[in-house]
């Protein structure tokens, strides 16, 4: 085993733990550990709300959940002679859930799905499902299954939701600007256009007095994917992934964290991942001015992991950039057609007895596959969804006896 460079007591707070992580990007946040290129090493994770969310059968932690404290992340790790320029090559060489431990915390056997409230996060669907829900799995293996989602079971892809460098001030700043002028184009949305900084609840890592406080007003929220990688949520960047992140500051300081069980394309109920504690094993090399080399001044590059299961037959549902309640077409917009390829998913699980909730739980965390099916053909983009046949224990494809409806109760709601 990999020597174990940040440790996660489970039963504590990230606040209360030995090294405490991060939840803001920040270039002055102390390194915790330093590497070197070709070291293997394991980083455990607290799970992305610190383990706000229970194993019960209410959503109503789902629906008062503090966002202000997310992402939990573990780090930053230095790695020795990186400077900005360079590529930090990361091998993802093993992930999961807390190893043989049976708890509380989300990852220790168990994870959740949740579809957050419209007025806190929301969803792709928030229009539709402007309410909390909330699916527990199970984990036995590597497969998943739900007490909230009867007749489904499945292989998970594990993978991090987050990873990525730290920001110089130059990129952070850039970061904050830009995204104020996007919230100030409609301030009062809700949900809102993007989280600014945000002093309440941030932690610092190890950072103390003036230093703690800047990080705190400056900090970048972690919510969004950005140039310095953070919250991609790419189901593939799994065991056997290879990444490279662009290296902004001396150090590189990589941090990450909101591990997953498992997840569709796109996470489309917000926290639609099944989401966990665990542990993540990485392999670090650098390649010196790999940004310029390779032209990655922006976004980091990956290679897929070479592990997933095995599904072979598939629904495919179209959606195209019509929005079908108000009879409205938009031009080539690849949103829409992907939000009504969902949509059209949801509507044809209602028919087996799911209700709308729990078909949308399901879209967010098993391993479906969402494309981009075509966007030059005016005025009318087409997205498609991918559902596996085989994680249902009846066969769901349409025959010309129609749908078999049976009672397949509910997930967690609010009270």
């Amino acid at each position: 085993m990999p020597k174990i460079i940040y440790t996660v007591d489970q039963s504590k707070p990230m606040r209360d733990q030995e090294i405490p992580g991060h939840n803001r990007w920040h270039p002055d946040i102390p390194v915790v550990e330093m590497v070197r290129p070709g070291d293997e090493f394991r980083v455990e994770c607290r799970e992305w709300t610190d383990a706000q969310i229970g194993n019960n059968d209410s959503a109503n932690d789902v629906r008062d959940v503090d966002l202000t404290r997310a992402h939990m992340l573990s780090g930053p790790i230095g790695v020795e002679g990186a400077e900005p320029g360079d590529l930090l090559v990361v091998d993802i060489m093993d992930l999961g859930p807390v190893p043989q431990q049976m708890g509380d915390a989300p990852g220790q056997g168990w994870g959740y799905t949740g579809i957050f409230a419209k007025a806190n996060g929301g969803g792709f669907l928030t229009d539709y499902f402007p309410d909390a829900y909330k699916a527990i799995w199970d984990f036995h293996g590597m497969v998943a299954m739900s007490r909230h989602l009867p007749g489904v079971r499945f292989t998970g892809i594990t993978h991090p939701g987050l990873f990525g460098t730290a920001p110089s001030a130059e990129l952070l700043a850039t970061w904050n600007r830009r995204e104020q002028a996007l919230i100030d184009t409609d301030p009062d949305r809700v949900p809102p256009l993007g989280l600014p900084p945000l002093t309440d609840n941030a932690l610092c890592g190890t950072a103390t007095g003036e230093a703690m406080e800047r990080i705190a007003s400056e900090g970048a929220r972690t919510v969004p994917a950005r140039e310095n990688g953070g919250n991609h949520d790419i189901k593939n960047f799994t065991r056997g992934a290879r990444v490279f992140y662009p290296v902004h500051v001396n150090d590189a300081k990589l941090s990450g964290g909101d591990l997953h069980f498992s997840q569709g394309d796109g996470e489309i109920t917000f926290c639609g991942a099944i989401e966990m504690g665990g542990f993540i094993d990485f392999h670090v090399d650098l390649i010196k001015g790999g940004m310029e080399k390779y032209g990655v001044t922006t976004n980091p590059i990956f290679m897929p992991g070479n592990v997933e299961p095995r599904y072979s037959e598939f629904l495919s549902f179209i959606g195209i950039s019509v929005d079908h309640d108000t009879d409205t077409n938009y031009y080539l917009d690849a949103t829409v057609a992907y939000r009504r390829a969902c949509l059209n998913a949801v509507e044809y699980l209602k028919r087996w007895g799911y209700t709308g909730e729990q078909a949308y739980l399901l879209l967010g965390s098993a391993p479906i596959e969402g494309r981009v099916s075509g966007i030059v053909d005016i005025p009318n983009a087409c997205c498609s969804l991918y559902l596996p046949t085989a994680i249902f224990d009846f066969d769901v494809r349409p025959t010309s006896e129609g749908p078999v409806r049976e009672d397949r109760g509910q997930c967690a709601v609010t009270s």
